[in-house]
């Protein structure tokens, strides 16, 4: 099973963020900001910054893909 973040990118654009300002406001490295433009795994921590900052869920930023 896969992860697909396009539900953040869509979310950044409602909410007029880069990623740049993301990176900074959640405090994750750009390693994590690649990673999950790949669509790869990234720790929970990470995804718990990014929905502390944007004020939403998990399942506001991601969804499990076959």
């Amino acid at each position: 099973m896969a992860v697909s973040y396009n539900k953040l990118w869509k979310l950044l654009i409602d909410k007029n963020m880069s990623k740049t300002q993301l990176i900074k406001a959640a405090k994750i490295s750009t390693n994590a900001m690649a990673k999950l433009g790949k669509n790869e795994d990234v720790r929970v921590e990470v995804l718990v910054k990014i929905c502390g900052v944007l004020e939403c869920t998990m399942d506001d930023i991601m969804d499990f893909v076959d």
